[in-house]
């Protein structure tokens, strides 16, 4: 499955980068290990918050639950793609 996110600038260019590999996200989807990320660019502070830049990561493995993730969040690790989807 393909998911549609936003991620903030700083967060954006640190996965874009490939320093970060983990997402913690509300756990309002049911999220899977396989499914696709599509990473939209958002900047709250512009008028048109969305910037048109993406990137597409994979989920690799879920965590949820105590001891390291509160009620309701997952932690989602995140990896490149052999090739993008689009």
């Amino acid at each position: 499955m393909i998911r549609k996110l936003k991620l903030s600038t700083e967060y954006f260019e640190a996965v874009l980068q490939d320093r970060k590999r983990v997402e913690i996200r509300i756990a309002d989807k049911p999220y899977r290990v396989g499914d696709v990320l599509v990473l939209e660019e958002f900047d709250a502070h512009k008028r048109s918050p969305y910037t048109g830049r993406k990137v597409y990561r994979e989920i690799t493995h879920i965590l949820q639950g105590a001891p390291y993730v509160p009620d309701g969040y997952v932690a989602l690790s995140i990896a490149p793609l052999e090739e993008d989807v689009h």
